[in-house]
């Protein structure tokens, strides 16, 4: 199947008339009829019934062609990014974190990298789940992650990034939203989201302050679910400090413990790569370099 047949079949599909298909797409009706003949000859079922009066789709064909517009998109698109990145770039960096705000500063980072390596394209990706197994099948470059989610990677050079902590999250008109650091006897009598994904020192938490009798919970599937419910006014919860988008639709507030999150960066031992080794070290120093930065 080419591209051109791909073409044919879903401009025939969207006049349902050869000639006037063929006019559109700058040939002349046989090679466009021949085009079709052998799109389905290839794929073995009658894509549309020919008539005098033109072309109809056949039900199997109605199927077909609404998954291949779909794929055409996706191949125009990725036509067009890799013709954007040969005028432009000679190499890519693929970061993959499970949000946007998982690195605070990544916009910054990016931003500074280019000025030293502008022949080098940094693309995130943002993949809440999967994150891991993308890099562990070489889909990306670097990986943001837990160091406790780290030891089992072998293969991996794992770089420090920053310690976050534990902070409570609760509508700006809660009363706790006014105090400067919250402890557990703050949070009795009130209902407390959890679950969703949540690391191994979050759990530790929540397990503690569940096991007090004095707070009253439930599970949240994941944290945009958590926080869509504490807008609703449904409760509160606990959550790491790198989630903070810091848009101040929320109050997060410090929570009184000693759990900490080891945030890191993880690349390729293979990757001997000049620039990887220099954008990791970018987003280092923008944490290092960052004064009373709430994480």
């Amino acid at each position: 199947m080419t591209t051109k047949q791909i073409d044919y079949c879903i401009e025939l599909a969207r006049t349902l008339n050869f000639s006037r298909a063929a006019e559109n797409q700058f040939v002349s009706q046989p090679t466009f009829s021949y085009q079709i003949k052998l799109l389905e000859e290839e794929i073995g079922f009658k894509l549309f019934e020919r008539s005098g009066k033109g072309a109809a789709l056949t039900p199997a064909g109605a199927q077909f062609v609404s998954f291949l517009s779909g794929m055409r998109e996706d191949l125009k698109r990725a036509v067009e990014q890799g013709q954007n990145f040969s005028a432009k770039y000679r190499d890519s960096i693929s970061v993959s974190l499970m949000v946007r705000q998982a690195i605070y500063f990544l916009p910054e980072a990016i931003r500074s990298f280019s000025e030293q390596m502008p022949e080098v394209r940094i693309v995130p990706r943002f993949q809440y789940e999967n994150g891991m197994d993308s890099f562990l099948r070489g889909d990306a470059d670097i990986l943001f992650s837990l160091r406790e989610q780290t030891r089992q990677l072998s293969d991996a050079v794992v770089h420090n990034l920053f310690e976050s902590r534990v902070y409570l999250i609760a509508s700006r008109d809660d009363p706790l939203a006014d105090k400067n650091l919250i402890t557990e006897s703050d949070l009795y009598g009130r209902t407390l989201m959890v679950g969703g994904g949540s690391p191994a020192a979050l759990k530790a938490v929540q397990h503690r302050l569940i096991s007090s009798g004095r707070i009253d919970y439930f599970n949240s599937a994941d944290h945009d679910t958590t926080l869509t419910n504490i807008a609703a006014g449904r409760g509160i919860c606990l959550a790491p400090g790198f989630l903070n988008d810091h848009s101040g639709q929320f109050a997060w507030i410090p929570f009184d413990c000693s759990e900490r999150f080891s945030c890191v960066l993880c690349s390729h031992k293979s990757d001997a790569r000049e620039s990887v080794s220099a954008f990791i070290a970018v987003l280092q120093k923008l944490y290092r370099d960052a004064v009373a930065f709430p994480l």
